[in-house]
């Protein structure tokens, strides 16, 4: 059996499959972000979800073939690796689980571990991909420096819009209604506190506000859907360093995918994403996503341990996942 864990900034997915690709047990938790609870607290959460998804399959550590745990962070702070290594060595057989960083599950579950680039936009963003045997990343530098076209910069530009046409900079259009509407704003300059103050300044809390840009754009306004443009073509962009960084020769074709809460359920961020995409003067291959991260970081357990599943148990994976 083959564990996988796609740890987040809001949320940690566990997923446990074997080599049939039965699903045996899936479970949801708190993120185990360091940065946000500390390594104390992040690894406590990790060993609960861990044993809460084995007791799921009634199943135990030592049956365990390989894990795969992809944190948040990892990778981005060279003093912190190996305590980020040992996190799961709680529970875990130290020789049978590898961390990396979550991009990786974002790949191995969109475009099921094959070569190509996966592209994550969700509090954070990133691009990830791996093609003959090299990986690379472009992106995920947070938000403060970047983190283009996720949910966090998403929710700043909007919010930047509103400040805009508030002040008369731009042409008011349905985003201005809706962000008062959400604030309770009766003056407009209030939204300062409700930002600054305790709520608005948490990660997570903020990123949330890119429902009103995605709203505000169902409504028809312009300026809004120009959000989400800028935000794809920002993605493109890492993607297409990542192909530099891999070297993949002109010629080739590079299948493209994603994953994130920026395009779950949002359909101007992937129609804007395929459209940059397209207009690219790479080649690329736009692919819709066959397996959610937490499974994708499964299936790369299985390859890690050299016994990745075969098509026929690939095949009872999707089916399973599709329902």
């Amino acid at each position: 059996m083959f564990l996988g864990v796609d740890g987040g900034g809001t949320k940690t997915a566990y997923a446990l499959i074997d080599a049939s690709g039965r699903i045996r047990a899936r479970h949801v938790g708190p993120s185990v972000s360091h940065l946000a609870v500390g390594f104390a607290r992040a690894t406590e959460l990790l060993f609960g979800g861990i044993a809460t998804t084995l007791e799921k399959a009634a199943s135990a550590p030592s049956n365990l073939t390989f894990s795969f745990v992809g944190l948040p962070s990892y990778g981005e702070d060279s003093a912190t690796t190996s305590t980020m290594d040992a996190m799961p060595a709680t529970l875990l057989d130290p020789s049978r689980y590898r961390c990396g960083n979550d991009t990786v599950c974002s790949w191995a579950g969109s475009l099921a571990c094959e070569d190509g680039i996966s592209v994550i936009a969700g509090t954070g963003s990133i691009a990830y991909g791996e093609y003959a045997a090299r990986n690379a990343r472009a992106g995920g530098w947070g938000e403060l420096i970047g983190d283009e076209g996720s949910a966090y910069w998403l929710a700043r530009e909007g919010l930047n819009l509103f400040s805009r046409m508030s002040d008369g900079r731009t042409a008011r259009g349905p985003l201005y209604e809706l962000v008062r509407a959400r604030f309770g704003l009766t003056i407009d300059l209030d939204l300062c506190a409700r930002i600054y103050g305790e709520a608005g300044s948490v990660r997570s809390v903020f990123a949330q506000f890119a429902t009103l840009v995605h709203e505000a754009a169902q409504a028809g306004d312009r300026q809004a859907l120009a959000v989400f443009d800028r935000g794809a073509k920002e993605l493109v962009d890492c993607v297409i360093a990542v192909r530099r960084s891999l070297a993949a020769p002109e010629g080739d074709i590079i299948p493209v995918s994603h994953s994130g809460g920026v395009f779950n359920g949002a359909e101007f961020s992937r129609d804007a994403f395929r459209s940059a995409l397209e207009a690219a003067s790479q080649s690329f291959e736009y692919r819709a996503p066959v397996y959610s991260p937490d499974v994708g970081a499964a299936l790369y357990a299985a390859q890690l341990a050299a016994q990745p599943l075969n098509e026929a148990a690939k095949q009872a994976l999707r089916q399973q996942c599709s329902a």
